[in-house]
């Protein structure tokens, strides 16, 4: 299922619930039932949530650099490219201290259909 992100402060994020699911678990919330359709962040409930997801980013696989790990000449196409768990909750991340910032909430639902 693709889910929408919404605050007041911040654009909105999409994610595929199954990409959400370990952003989300690592705000310390049990999510071992799946991410739920709908769900929100209080402002008070943002600094835990924001300072787990840090930690998990703190304590994955380190970054390498594009290119390390290839030929110099021959690059692999994005699409090619892993996306790694900071590049994904980056964008949440970002939201949520926007949030926090403002004194605003966070919360998700399905993305309607187009």
């Amino acid at each position: 299922m693709l889910l929408v992100f919404h605050s007041e402060p911040a654009q909105d994020v999409m994610m595929l619930s199954s990409h959400a699911l370990p952003v989300l678990q690592a705000t310390g919330r049990d999510y071992s039932d799946g991410v739920p359709e709908r769900g929100a962040f209080s402002a008070e409930q943002l600094p835990a949530a924001i300072a787990g997801i840090e930690r998990a980013i703190a304590e994955g696989e380190p970054v390498t650099p594009f290119g390390d790990e290839h030929d110099a000449d021959h690059k692999p196409a994005a699409m090619d490219q892993a996306v790694n768990f900071h590049q994904r909750a980056y964008p949440l991340l970002d939201m949520m201290r926007l949030a926090l910032a403002q004194g605003k909430s966070v919360m998700w639902e399905p993305a309607s259909n187009w």
